[in-house]
């Protein structure tokens, strides 16, 4: 099942520190739009597999922390445009 734009772009953008909504949209309708969705798609693995880790049993609670935020910090790079290929001049 695919995901609509929208559904990809309902997340929090609270914690974002460079979350621009105008460039995100642009980038869904620019050249490298698959890509993008694909990146939207793997940073809610990407919360996921962080919401998993946190609620581990079996290792030290600053490695938990830590394994987390590395992996919602990706997900924020991803949907935040970073990683896309630069728009050609």
């Amino acid at each position: 099942m695919r995901d609509s734009d929208e559904e990809l772009l309902n997340f929090d953008t609270g914690a974002l520190e460079d979350w621009d909504e105008d460039r995100a949209r642009a980038a869904l309708n620019g050249e490298h739009g698959a890509l993008y969705r694909n990146h939207l798609r793997v940073a809610l693995h990407l919360d996921e597999w962080a919401r998993a880790e946190s609620r581990r049993t079996d290792t030290d609670e600053r490695y938990r922390a830590g394994y987390a935020q590395a992996l919602e910090d990706m997900a924020a790079f991803l949907r935040q445009t970073y990683y896309l290929p630069a728009d050609r001049d």
